[in-house]
């Protein structure tokens, strides 16, 4: 791709030097920013709106959620939870058989009344897990896990925020104070549901954190994954890939599970996770990644929710498929960056139109974002901001600056061509004309003077128009100018169809001067203009309108003219012969500004301009330069 964006850039003359290297820093300085984690909150934002707008999924009915909500503690009369009335709870599910049962509640302290009934309750569950914390908090504590469950029971609820507050990773394996490894909560629940089903939970060879399903591998989060730059990636963590659905599980309060209202067949065989969903408890965390409420946008969300949802994340991806969050390699990312800042370089310079490139980089901006939406939904995080930020800084910021720049240089540049405009209207005019004069003085002895005087008056007149033009041309606008040249010449149509309108209009201007002229062979085909700038064109229009002025007023005694514009053995060939007086005549005005301007145009072409003796007799005046195709077209 880059190759080929070489290519273009030096076969396009639309693009400079200053054009790439602006391009280039454009998209070095985005990447140095996103190194150093400048993009990194924008990113993530970004992430949890994708998140938020996908599509909704059908609730996991694998899952039940008992909530301890505010009724429920109202009715209890107590907080924390007594010990008595968690050992009912678990002795009413366990009669109904779940697949297992989750205690997201700690309880490495009683709560009496009904301690010894919990401590037994333990004992005879084989299915429950109950939590424990083993990452020290800010003040270095730990949480302890209930003393009569075994560790096979446990799971640690260690939650992993990032810098903005908001939980968007889980935490699955970690080693505690004691350097032991543990598996978290939901990684338990799910150890033992799809334990059940025959399939184990194992490592991953060469990665000492991977861990998988059978051949379902978990998808390991690294420090730079997506749009996290220099994470924590300790222990094992992934990506939350939350149930989009605003109500994602069965969801009960414990009143109601005591009183027998729930049916069987919503607990039997189903995981269970019993937590905490009241507000006055505090134990939520921050994620905009999911609607709660079809309506609202709220960031709140239960721990014991957070906890369902990476559970049934593990088991539906073990059991239906669904995709964990994936992420591209580092280099594949800051490779796109940079493509996609190329390309944005690419249409910014070769759409000449405002409107045109603020409609291309809109309609291209929103086909990014649709395609990092859609990848999401299939399971792939494609950091949308530092693309987007590429390509806009490189379409639309940089293309206005030039835009702006080029402007500017066009005003200067136009008055630069009004003046080269006057210049060559003297000298195709009263220059020429005093020449002849000259010439016919110098031949003459006994130059007829009516015939001078005449002249004289030519001169005359010649020199009035020019006043009137620098008048004209002075006071009107240097952009109504430039159009009235664009219109007069269509400058975009092929250039060998431009050379024949400046022929017919030169021929029918100086068509006096050719009196004696019997033979016009006039041939225009095709040339090859891919290389070749607007100037350039104008150039070679001026060039076939010098070629044909001077054979109209130096080719004494003309018969034929022939005028060819064509591909020739491998050049492109602009030719202007006559069987005139001959050379001698021209070379008075060799260092002429026309002659001047045909070998600058020939060096900027990097071709060859000749002026030469015809056979027998005359003039040839030509330019070549190389060409790469043949011309298909003929007039």
């Amino acid at each position: 791709m880059l190759r080929n964006f070489w290519r273009k850039y030096h076969s396009n003359p639309q693009f400079t030097h200053a054009d790439i290297i602006a391009a280039i820093t454009a998209i070095g300085f985005i990447i140095a920013v996103r190194l150093l984690g400048g993009l990194q909150f924008l990113e993530l934002s970004a992430f949890d709106t994708f998140m938020r707008l996908r599509p909704k999924e059908s609730p996991d009915e694998r899952i039940l959620v008992v909530g301890i909500n505010e009724d429920d503690i109202r009715n209890i009369g107590q907080y924390p939870i007594p010990d008595g009335k968690i050992a009912s709870l678990l002795q009413e599910l366990q009669i109904h058989q779940p697949a297992a049962i989750g205690l997201d509640i700690y309880r490495d302290l009683a709560v009496p009344p009904g301690t010894d009934e919990l401590t037994n309750t333990f004992k005879q569950t084989k299915n429950v897990i109950g939590v424990e914390k083993i990452v020290p908090d800010i003040s270095g504590k730990t949480v302890n896990s209930p003393p009569t469950l075994p560790s096979e029971q446990l799971g640690f609820a260690d939650a992993v925020s990032d810098k903005d507050g908001k939980q968007r990773r889980a935490l699955l394996g970690a080693s505690n104070t004691n350097d032991e490894w543990r598996l978290s909560f939901p990684l338990q629940l799910t150890r033992i549901y799809l334990e059940n089903q025959g399939i184990k939970l194992d490592n991953v060879e060469g990665d000492e954190y991977g861990m998988k399903f059978g051949s379902v591998k978990l998808e390991r989060f690294l420090s730079n994954s997506g749009g996290y730059i220099r994470a924590d990636a300790k222990g094992s963590q992934i990506l939350i890939n939350f149930r989009s659905h605003p109500q994602p599980f069965n969801t009960v309060s414990l009143t109601d599970v005591l009183n027998k209202k729930i049916a069987p067949e919503k607990i039997r065989n189903k995981i269970v996770l019993i937590g905490i969903t009241s507000p006055s408890a505090k134990d939520y965390v921050v994620s905009e990644a999911i609607k709660l409420k079809d309506d609202t946008k709220d960031s709140l969300i239960y721990g014991v929710v957070v906890q369902a949802h990476v559970t049934s994340q593990i088991i539906s991806a073990v059991e239906n498929g669904r995709t964990f969050l994936k992420v591209l390699p580092d280099f594949v990312e800051y490779l796109g960056i940079v493509i996609i800042g190329l390309t944005g370089i690419v249409l910014g310079r070769r759409i000449k139109s405002s409107i045109k490139l603020v409609l291309f980089i809109s309609l291209i901006s929103f086909f990014l974002l649709g395609t990092s939406y859609i990848l999401l939904i299939f399971g792939w995080w494609i950091p949308i901001v530092p693309f987007l930020t590429a390509f806009l800084c490189n379409g639309l910021v940089i293309s206005i600056f030039y835009k702006y720049d080029a402007a500017v240089k066009e005003t200067l540049h136009g008055r630069q061509i009004v003046i080269d405009q006057v210049f060559e209207t003297i000298h195709g005019g009263p220059l020429q004309s005093l020449s002849m004069i000259l010439r016919n003085l110098d031949g003459e002895d006994n130059f007829h003077k009516p015939t001078l005087s005449m002249q004289l008056k030519h001169l005359n007149q010649e020199l009035r128009e020019v006043h009137q033009l620098l008048k004209k041309e002075i006071s009107s606008n240097d952009d109504s100018f430039y159009l009235r040249i664009e219109q007069k010449l269509n400058l975009k149509q092929p250039i060998h169809e431009i050379l024949h309108q400046v022929y017919t209009d030169v021929m029918e201007r100086i068509n006096p001067e050719f009196t004696t002229l019997k033979i016009k062979l006039v041939d225009f085909l095709q040339l090859d203009e891919q290389n070749l700038t607007v100037e350039q064109k104008r150039a070679l229009c001026r060039f076939l309108e010098e070629g044909l002025t001077n054979a109209g007023k130096y080719a004494k005694g003309i018969t034929i003219l022939e005028v060819i514009c064509k591909q020739e053995q491998g050049a492109n060939l602009i030719r202007v012969s006559d069987n005139g007086c001959g050379i001698e005549d021209y070379n008075r005005e060799s260092q002429g500004l026309g002659t001047k301007q045909a070998i600058n145009l020939a060096k900027q072409l990097r071709g060859k301009f000749e002026r030469s003796a015809n056979s027998p007799k005359g003039t040839v005046y030509q330019l070549t330069w190389t060409a790469k195709k043949s011309g298909i077209w003929r007039f």
